[in-house]
């Protein structure tokens, strides 16, 4: 019988992720359209700012990769997020259609989970 055990984490280890974890959640899904059931965060409400609104969300993506880099993954994973977070900004330069990006694809949360599955943890509550 296999057990899946969770990795020990340092307590900084469990900081660090918990932060990018919400940070993405904040910026994908923190606010529920009601009957709807689509999520939406911070990101696709600061699109809606001309040039400014993806830079922001942009270098907010770029903490949870610093995070992840500072909890070791490896640069292959980093490669990944940095994809994840460059067709984010990539398609926040087109209006209206860039925002509805935001809220579909998630590249935050999307980052996230590469820090979770990385570590063999499930998302915390």
């Amino acid at each position: 019988m296999t057990s899946t055990r969770r990795p020990i984490l340092t307590a900084d280890e469990e900081f660090r992720i918990r932060r990018a974890v919400r940070l993405a959640g904040l910026m994908d899904t923190a606010v529920r359209v009601p009957g709807l059931g689509i999520r939406f965060g911070a990101d696709a409400i600061l699109g809606l700012v001309p040039g400014i609104g993806d830079i922001a969300g942009s270098l907010i993506g770029l903490v949870i990769i610093n995070e992840a880099r500072r909890l070791g993954l490896p640069p292959s994973k980093l490669a990944r997020m940095l994809v994840n977070l460059g067709l984010d900004a990539a398609s926040g330069t087109v209006p209206i259609a860039g925002d509805l990006f935001d809220v579909y694809f998630k590249s935050h949360r999307r980052n996230a989970q590469i820090i979770l599955d990385h570590f063999s943890v499930e998302r915390p509550p």
